[in-house]
């Protein structure tokens, strides 16, 4: 008997439960709708924080992601949901596969500090002057030997540097080129203590490039020229452009990840814009670009080109292959095109 009151009442406190949760639900019929959209934000979020680690962050090993346009489309669905796998950049070769004699240098960051930036010195016969090379994103300083070939072959001294995160310098993350444009303000300084009488001339690469205008623009350092190759305009957009490239629409996942790559890293990627740092670089400028660029556009470019004020030389490369090294794919143009400049004391507009 007792076990029957007993079950009544449980299935009248169930029932009771049911009814009241019914009546919730037709008091507030929108709750479930929300309730699905705060997951979908909770899930999206989460996602972009880890495709923005992967991004910023090299592993210590593995093999590297394939470009997004080659990505078969199960490996498409995996990359969205856990980020690149970008190992750490190794020099795997040296100058002297091209016949250069070179020195190794230890760049410390600070006074007092174990962090180092590595940078292969090499010396010219008759030297014009100094050239200081930054390669791009995910790559290390051994990515620099076509054009550091060719500035020796023009009479210059070469200091190519690997940023913090590759090569021989201490860490294992980047900043996209905030940071790094610190580096490039450090070896600079370097340069012009141990090098004291040379005209110095900075040249970076796609993300090298960014840090180098930030370097002017920010860090207010005074080059004698700058050489530009395929620097981005913003950075939300070649994060953007990283989206278009596999099909799918980037917004909003562009713009969560720069914003948890900037709570990551500790700076405001939406303010990380080369267009806007070029108002303050007035030295001379070589801007060369590829015209069948997918990361950064023919538009973009000019963008920034149009916003430089001082003397600036602008080229376009026809026959480069997307976004790579000019220097490789066009060796001819690219020697006549900085011979030019670099002889110049007034480059053309």
């Amino acid at each position: 008997m007792g076990g029957m009151i007993c079950k009544k009442w449980r299935d009248s406190l169930k029932a009771s439960r049911s009814n009241s949760l019914r009546r919730s639900l037709q008091d507030r019929p929108l709750l479930p709708v929300f309730a699905l959209v705060a997951l979908l934000l909770l899930a999206l979020n989460g996602i972009a924080f880890m495709q923005a680690r992967s991004m910023t962050h090299f592993v210590s090993a593995g093999q590297r992601t394939a470009k997004p346009e080659k990505l078969a489309i199960a490996n498409k669905i995996r990359v969205i949901l856990t980020g690149v796998e970008i190992p750490r950049p190794e020099n795997q070769v040296t100058p002297q596969e091209i016949q250069l004699v070179y020195e190794t240098r230890h760049i410390p960051i600070s006074e007092g500090s174990k962090e180092i930036l590595e940078a292969w010195y090499i010396p010219a016969q008759k030297s014009r002057g100094l050239v200081l090379l930054f390669p791009p994103y995910g790559s290390s300083k051994a990515a620099l030997l076509a054009p550091t070939k060719i500035f020796h072959d023009l009479g210059y001294n070469a200091l190519l540097v690997d940023f913090r995160g590759a090569g021989g310098s201490s860490g294992n993350d980047t900043t996209l080129g905030v940071r790094e444009a610190k580096d490039v303000t450090i070896a600079f300084t370097y340069s012009q203590k141990q090098w004291a009488r040379q005209p110095i001339v900075l040249y970076g690469a796609s993300m090298g490039a960014v840090a180098v205008m930030r370097a002017v623009a920010i860090e207010k350092i005074e080059p004698v020229a700058l050489i530009l190759e395929s620097p981005f305009d913003r950075l939300l957009n070649t994060v953007r452009h990283r989206f278009e490239a596999m099909g799918i629409p980037s917004f909003p996942s562009a713009e969560l990840i720069v914003f948890w790559g900037s709570v990551q890293q500790g700076m405001d990627g939406f303010n990380h814009n080369p267009v806007d740092y070029a108002r303050s670089i007035h030295c001379p400028v070589l801007l060369l670009h590829g015209e069948r660029d997918r990361r950064v556009t023919v538009a973009e470019a000019t963008r920034i080109f149009e916003n430089l004020p001082g003397q600036k030389h602008w080229q376009m490369f026809p026959s480069a292959n997307g976004h790579g090294s000019l220097a490789t794919d066009d060796a001819e143009q690219w020697r006549g095109l900085v011979s030019r400049f670099l002889k110049s004391d007034r480059p053309t507009h």
